[in-house]
């Protein structure tokens, strides 16, 4: 039998078993009824996880009209994950679907242990990059001596955006201003002749303060759709100057040197010159916090009409478990308050008409590279030749 009647034969076959399964759980209108006034996501799944039977509450997570339309789908399928657009066999078949919650809380649910995890879904809905949260919990099913899972979804976005922001400005923030408090106390006893260096530390910390605070507001609006862009011409090499500057009095930088690598002709482009350097910015505090005393950053920037490129490179390696989560939203591997800065990166270079990529291995580095058009505006992705994701 050819490959490709093999998989014909195999999709038809999966879609029989789809039917049958769904008459399984279509009787009983007070039931479904019953299950439709629910707030949550209720769904029924096979055992190759394709969906039998779902309460309305679906409708409103995947954008659809008809329950019917979501029966036999997988969930990354249905939800429009990234992954499973990109992959050819859809859900639970990319790299990244190895560590999805979603799928492992089902797969304990098939095989007969109820199960609880944590689900972070990057998709693209229009032009604009969403990030969903969700809570997965699976309870195995066993009914006409086949398996099933029964599985809650609950759309948790809300809630860890709230932990995340909390966690910031209970923790960033408020130790940023114990540093103002405690400087302003300093000028009341410290000699008139040393005040100038407090005076130059007072307003870095307040800077800081006012950094981690603008840099929530751009996440909030960019995600939902508020962003007010300012587009400027602006010399790139000029700006990775700055920018290098502005960093090596950073504690972040402390023991590491940055060393710019922008040999060539200038750089000019027309953007928002605040989004590329806030995204420039976070890339550079990354990459020094994951440096060792003593290692270099480097940074440095090209262009070749109609693009121009800024890169930053560090000699570490990320592991490849790691790098398959890289751009999700809240995953850190920083501790439990971080998580923003990479999906940060990315959602905030699509508002650029531009994309964030990066390249990791132990025996050369982690180079995290942003890809800007040299004009503006109006550079549709599809002139691209690809989806945009980086």
């Amino acid at each position: 039998m050819s490959p490709s009647l093999s998989s014909t034969n195999s999709t038809s076959s999966a879609l029989n078993d789809v039917r049958r399964q769904e008459a399984y759980f279509a009787d009983g209108a007070l039931a479904r009824q019953l299950l439709d006034a629910l707030p949550g996501v209720l769904l029924v799944l096979n055992g190759q996880r394709r969906i039998v039977h779902a309460n309305r509450a679906l409708l409103d997570l995947c954008g659809l009209s008809d329950v019917a339309a979501c029966i036999g789908r997988r969930i990354g399928d249905l939800l429009e994950c990234e992954h499973a657009v990109q992959a050819s066999d859809g859900c639970g078949c990319a790299g990244p679907c190895e560590s999805c919650g979603a799928i492992l809380a089902a797969l304990s649910g098939l095989a007969g242990v109820g199960a609880s995890r944590e689900c972070r879904l990057t998709r693209l809905r229009g032009e604009r990059l969403e990030a969903l949260d969700l809570r997965a919990e699976a309870t195995p099913l066993r009914y006409r001596r086949e398996d099933f899972v029964i599985m809650a979804l609950t759309d948790i976005s809300h809630e860890k955006r709230r932990q995340v922001l909390e966690s910031i400005f209970f923790h960033d923030v408020l130790n940023l201003m114990g540093s103002v408090r405690g400087f302003t106390e300093l000028l009341q006893t410290y000699d008139m002749d040393r005040r100038p260096e407090i005076y130059r530390l007072l307003h870095e910390a307040a800077d800081q303060v006012i950094d981690e605070i603008e840099g929530q507001r751009l996440l909030l609006a960019a995600e939902r759709g508020g962003l007010q862009l300012k587009p400027e011409p602006f010399d790139g090499r000029e700006l990775l100057a700055h920018l290098a500057e502005l960093y090596r009095a950073h504690p972040v930088c402390g023991g590491r040197r940055i060393e710019l690598a922008v040999a060539g002709e200038p750089v000019p482009l027309v953007s928002d010159r605040a989004l590329v350097r806030r995204i420039l910015g976070n890339m550079l505090k990354n990459a020094l916090e994951a440096c060792a005393e003593g290692e270099t950053v480097t940074l440095g920037c090209g262009g070749e009409a109609p693009w121009a490129e800024f890169f930053v490179h560090n000699p570490g390696g990320i592991l490849p478990r790691i790098q398959r989560q890289i751009f999700k939203r809240n995953f850190s591997t920083k501790g439990g308050d971080r998580g923003l800065g990479t999906y940060g990166m990315r959602l905030l270079s699509g508002y650029l008409h531009g994309e964030v990529r990066f390249t990791s291995a132990h025996e050369t580095g982690t180079r995290f590279a942003l890809r800007l058009p040299l004009g503006w505006p109006d550079v549709r992705r599809e002139d691209r030749g690809d989806n945009g994701i980086g």
